[in-house]
């Protein structure tokens, strides 16, 4: 009898192609779509088969039977995002906060001081300053975002210009993921776990989030470590890439604050003798960062209070706790608190499987899966889980994909079940049931996945008595 493999080594190599072309007719379906809003179900649907692809690239590529190169699997992922390029965010407004901010900021308004609700716009803002989401709150965007938003709104104020930006920035990410790949080992084929995700995607190119640039510094940031690492396997060059290291993840954390989660991973990998300079180097460009936008922090902090104590959507385990304690500070301390022990945990793993003679390339793959962990936990523990929380999370499928990470990358679109009537009629009403199938699928496949080898084993044991 014919082993699968065999059969497929036989399939000829122009197949796998049907893939890529599948997911570019699939992004081309939701972009012709007027109103995304209106075909949730549809959304859903087509995003549930394009993970699906990838699911079937990683098995076939793990097989042997995926031989696509890093210029080809970029250019679909740039054919992937232009059809979302010139249409205006349908699943989310944030993109005119970031106009808004940036035009404040290169009109020399510090955006920290003032709510957009007390500022009169001018003629050529009177649009995005009426699409501004939470207008009564001071802006949320670290110093690093505004800084980016600020530079894009030199060269333009349309938000297809921000989105082309930002576009540049996920490509970037791409490219640098297939350096880290590259380090590490890995095929090129890998890097279309993320290059052709349909998550960022549908979230940068289509809504133009400013995820991709938090998440490229946190690759661009695990390159210069493991450089660093080769350094001092070779002749040594100082402390410099550990340095650099440290100022890009502050970087990154200041343009989102969710690339943060990857700095224990990154402080781990680090040598001793760098450790120094990593933290040094990460405080001095914080603060670097920060500096220009000093006296209007207390706004930021505000905002960011107001987030942390009040938002909440999607939060499966928050609602949990809550109800169980019947308080929602209550709920929300205690998962701050298993996130952190999560870290702790994560980072002494990460730390014990790193030994003095490991190859860098086992160090950077370990890294990985560490962040990998840590991101999925954060996923299931905050009270608020945007789709777009997620980006950080496919990053690393490159390195680390599992069926749970795949699973919970895809069912953050079920979320958006509430733009329905949000839409329709101006209610915002989460589904119970949504929320606790976007915490319980990626544990049920989990556990699944784990079960699985043991029951073959059992089978087989049986089988052989």
């Amino acid at each position: 009898m014919r082993r699968d493999g065999a059969s497929l080594s036989r399939a000829p190599r122009g197949a796998v192609w049907l893939i890529p072309a599948a997911l570019l007719a699939s992004c081309v379906a939701l972009a012709m779509e007027p109103e995304l809003r209106l075909a949730v179900p549809m959304l859903t649907g087509v995003t549930a088969f394009m993970t699906i692809l990838l699911a079937t690239t990683l098995y076939l590529g793990e097989r042997g039977h995926v031989f696509w190169s890093v210029p080809a699997i970029l250019a679909v992922a740039l054919l992937m995002r232009v059809p979302f390029l010139f249409d205006p965010p349908q699943l989310s407004d944030d993109l005119y906060r970031y106009v808004w901010d940036g035009a404040m900021t290169t009109a020399g308004m510090n955006p920290y001081f003032t709510a957009p609700a007390l500022i009169a716009p001018g003629p050529g803002l009177a649009a995005i300053h009426a699409s501004i989401n939470h207008p009564d709150l001071v802006t949320i965007y670290p110093p690093a975002a505004q800084t980016l938003f600020a530079a894009c709104a030199l060269f333009t104020t349309d938000p297809a210009g921000f989105k082309a930006i930002f576009v540049a920035f996920d490509m970037v990410l791409c490219a640098l993921l297939a350096v880290a790949a590259r380090r590490m080992g890995y095929e090129p084929w890998r890097i279309t776990l993320y290059a052709w995700h349909p998550l960022p995607v549908v979230e940068i190119a289509g809504s133009g989030h400013v995820d991709g640039a938090g998440a490229a510094l946190v690759i661009a940031a695990l390159v210069m470590v493991m450089s660093g690492l080769d350094a001092q396997a070779r002749p040594p060059g100082g402390n410099a890439p550990f340095a650099m290291g440290g100022a890009l993840v502050a970087v990154a954390g200041l343009v989102k604050v969710f690339p943060l989660l990857a700095l224990p991973s990154l402080f781990v990998l680090t040598p001793s003798a760098g450790r120094r300079a990593f933290a040094l180097s990460f405080l001095g460009m914080a603060a670097l960062i920060t500096l220009p936008y000093g006296a209007g922090l207390p706004g930021l902090a505000g905002t960011m209070e107001t987030y942390a104590r009040h938002w909440e959507f999607a939060g499966f385990a928050f609602n949990v706790l809550r109800l169980a304690t019947g308080s929602g500070d209550y709920a929300r301390s205690l998962l701050a608190v298993a996130l952190v022990v999560t870290a702790a945990l994560s980072a002494a793993r990460l730390k014990r499987a790193i030994g003095a003679k490991t190859p860098v390339e086992a160090l950077g793959k370990a890294t990985m899966r560490s962040c990998y962990s840590l991101t999925i936990a954060f996923c299931l523990l905050t009270p608020t889980l945007q789709p777009w929380y997620a980006i950080l999370l496919v990053t690393f499928f490159p390195f680390a994909a599992g069926p749970a990470g795949l699973t919970l990358s895809w069912a953050v679109f079920l979320t958006y079940h509430v733009q329905i009537g949000s839409f329709i009629l101006g209610a915002w009403t989460e589904d119970i049931m949504v929320t606790s199938a976007l915490f319980l699928a990626p544990c049920a496949v989990r556990a699944l996945a784990l079960a699985l080898p043991r029951l073959k084993s059992h089978s087989g044991a049986c089988r052989t008595v």
